[in-house]
C-alpha cells in the first residue's frame, strides 16, 4: 500500500459496511498517515438500520467525525431485478465503487480504501476484483487483501472494535445464492448494460446524507445476512 510520502495527496475514501473487515483496514491506513473519510451505503428500506449504526460507531471508534451515507437502497434493488443473480455481488461492488469514486473527486480523496480480503468469500476472487477494478480509474487499496480471516479478527480484536463490529452484514438482503467466482468483463458488462448502471450511480451520488459522530450511538442489535 502507497504511504503519504510516496503522493502528495494522502486523502481516502474508507468504504465501510459495518463488519469486520473494513474498519480494520481503516486502521491500518490511518497507522499509514492516510487521511480518511467514511462512506456507507445503506440498502433501507429494503433492511433497517443496524448495518449504518454499527458503521457510524466504528467511525467514530476510528476517530473519524463524520460518515457519508449512500441511501442506495433503491439502485441495488433495481441491479437485482435486472441481473443474474450469481453476478449481483460483482454489479453490487462495481456501483459502489463508481459512486464512491464521485464522492472521492468532490473530497480530494485519490484513493479508495475497502475491506476485500483476496478469496475469503465467493465475489472475492482475484478475476472478481479485478472486474471490479475496471469500474473506476481512481486506484483501490485493500490493506487486508493478504490476510485470512482469523487474521483480520485478531487484528479487530487488538484494536478494540471486534465487539462493535462482529455479526453478519447484510451483503445479500436483495439477493441471495452463490455469487460467480470467475467472471469475465464482457458478461459482467453486458449485465450491467440490463441495469442502466451510469444513471443509478448518477441517482446515488445526489442521495447523500452526512451524520456525525458527536452523537451517542447505541450498539445496534446483530442483523442477519452474509456477504458473498
Amino acid at each position: 500500500m502507497k504511504t503519504p510520502a510516496q503522493t502528495q495527496n494522502p486523502k481516502a475514501l474508507l468504504l465501510i459496511s459495518g463488519g469486520i473487515d473494513s474498519p480494520v483496514s481503516g486502521k491500518l491506513a490511518l497507522e499509514k498517515g492516510y487521511e480518511l473519510t467514511a462512506v456507507h451505503f445503506s440498502q433501507e428500506p429494503f433492511t433497517d438500520d443496524s448495518a449504518e449504526l454499527k458503521s457510524l460507531l466504528l467511525c467514530k471508534m476510528l476517530g473519524l467525525r463524520e460518515m457519508i451515507v449512500v441511501e442506495a437502497g433503491e439502485m441495488l434493488n433495481e441491479i437485482a431485478k435486472n441481473s443474474y443473480r450469481e453476478y449481483y455481488f460483482v454489479l453490487m461492488k462495481r456501483f459502489m465503487m463508481r459512486t464512491a469514486e464521485k464522492i472521492a473527486q468532490q473530497r480530494g480523496a485519490k484513493f479508495l480504501i475497502t475491506g476485500e480480503s483476496l478469496g475469503q468469500v465467493s465475489s472475492q476472487t482475484l478475476s472478481n476484483l479485478n472486474n471490479i477494478n475496471q469500474a473506476t480509474k481512481i486506484e483501490i487499496l485493500r490493506p487486508v487483501l493478504f490476510m485470512n480471516k482469523q487474521e483480520i479478527i485478531n487484528k479487530s480484536r487488538e484494536y478494540g472494535y471486534f465487539e462493535a463490529s462482529k455479526g453478519p452484514e447484510m451483503c445479500d438482503a436483495l439477493a441471495s445464492g452463490n455469487a460467480k467466482t470467475k467472471s469475465t468483463l464482457a458478461d459482467v458488462e453486458k449485465q450491467e448494460a440490463h441495469c442502466n448502471m451510469s444513471g443509478l450511480v448518477e441517482k446515488a451520488a445526489g442521495k447523500l446524507r452526512i451524520e456525525s459522530t458527536d452523537k451517542e450511538i447505541e450498539m445496534p442489535k446483530q442483523i442477519i445476512g452474509a456477504c458473498k
